[in-house]
């Protein structure tokens, strides 16, 4: 806080852009943290909300129900993988992978398997701020004070390119212990670790030993979800699929909070009984509130139209398009196109503070440029809302080639 520059004060959006009390206007090329998919302010939605909000504002989810909520679960289940057959509503994405990691441990305590305790997880995952996802994510600065209060957990390198067979290796090594009860990952993108992507085949290839195995597999979709990858889930691009799948960011289409975690028929039977302590006792206050599910039957309605789905394969080809014209340079160490989301890392020294300075460099030269680029460490990363033009597109990779002109003259 005392590090920081003064918040910007925003009073009002429309579609790609944001607007400023000072008169300054920003186009919102990370989606306000990936959730704005379709376009801030977008009137189809607003307008589901103020319906709903004439009818029912909320209520409490323990032995009541509401339309939106239902309407909502039978959508998402026709978009999600055959097996899955129940949605349980919380309010975030941190939420959502709690519910997961503790139904899948719950699974194993209620079917007799206590020992079964020990999750699997990325190296350099990251899966929310609440305890149990940061557990499950990567030990590093941010969580560094709690590091004593987090449960153990087995890590196993990303399976990338060059490193596959380490990756296979160690989790088929883990999985014969007896204790694991689960692997949660994040499909195809690790995005918080700086946008690192690997392939459909081999995380299939891991899944595989999961499933060989009888391990539960948790998909975090909390980001891919959505359309993100060029599909509405991640998880698409496999063969093996997920027993337990979470949802939330562009789950609303950036209006509402909202948090969804899917399970399969097999997991849900687990806690089906007459023994009361059996119960999956978790819940929110705000559980499936109406105006968010409002808020989601109306995004996916937006999603699943023509005009949505051209836009998301423009946007997906115009990526390709630019990525391929930075492959060349020198001060470029990689680029990273899956889908809608394009990362660029920039080839500096492996440093911390290094990573900061230009972080802020970027970020405060995009701002000048009024675009909105949260870069990661020394990677960035453009994920637009599907609203965006071709024109807009055009602008920030204009805006992200000065950037690196600007950083390579400063630090290479």
């Amino acid at each position: 806080m005392k590090l920081a520059d003064a918040p910007i004060h925003i009073e009002r959006a429309k579609g790609c852009y944001l607007y400023a009390s000072d008169g300054g206007k920003y186009l919102d090329a990370v989606s306000s943290w990936w959730v704005n998919i379709h376009g801030h302010a977008h009137p189809y939605i607003a307008e589901k909300i103020a319906q709903q909000a004439k009818e029912l504002e909320h209520v409490i989810f323990a032995g009541f129900t509401h339309t939106p909520a239902i309407t909502l679960a039978e959508k998402l289940l026709k978009l999600l993988p055959d097996n899955f057959s129940k949605i349980f509503y919380s309010d975030n994405g941190s939420t959502a992978v709690e519910v997961a990691l503790k139904m899948a441990i719950q699974y194993w305590h209620n079917i007799g398997e206590k020992q079964k305790i020990k999750i699997i997880a990325f190296e350099n995952a990251y899966h929310g701020d609440t305890f149990g996802a940061m557990a499950v994510g990567a030990r590093n600065t941010f969580n560094k004070p709690f590091h004593d209060l987090l449960f153990e957990v087995h890590y196993i390198p990303v399976p990338l390119e060059n490193n596959f067979t380490a990756s296979f290796e160690e989790f088929e090594a883990l999985s014969e212990q007896e204790d694991v009860a689960a692997f949660i990952f994040e499909p195809l993108v690790q995005g918080t670790a700086g946008m690192r992507m690997h392939s459909a085949e081999h995380l299939d290839n891991l899944l595989a030993i999961a499933k060989k195995k009888n391990i539960i597999c948790i998909a975090d979709e909390v980001m891919t979800g959505f359309g993100r990858t060029g599909k509405i889930f991640a998880c698409e691009y496999l063969h093996k699929t997920p027993d337990v799948i979470c949802l939330s960011k562009g789950i609303t289409g950036g209006f509402m909070p909202l948090g969804v975690t899917a399970c399969t028929e097999k997991i849900y039977n687990a806690f089906y009984s007459d023994e009361m302590s059996k119960t999956f006792f978790h819940g929110h206050s705000y559980t499936a509130n109406p105006l968010a599910c409002s808020a989601a039957i109306a995004s996916l309605e937006l999603l699943s139209h023509e005009t949505c789905v051209k836009q998301i394969a423009k946007i997906c080809s115009s990526h390709v398009k630019f990525a391929d014209t930075l492959k060349r340079r020198d001060f470029i160490k990689d680029v990273r196109q899956r889908g809608t989301i394009l990362a660029v890392e920039l080839n500096t020294k492996e440093d911390s503070s290094y990573f900061n300075s230009i972080r802020n460099d970027i970020y405060k030269f995009c701002l000048a440029k009024g675009v909105l680029l949260r870069p990661l460490g020394n990677v960035i990363y453009f994920m637009p809302p599907y609203c965006i033009t071709q024109s807009e597109m055009k602008y920030v990779y204009d805006v992200i080639d000065d950037t690196i002109f600007f950083l390579e003259k400063k630090y290479f």
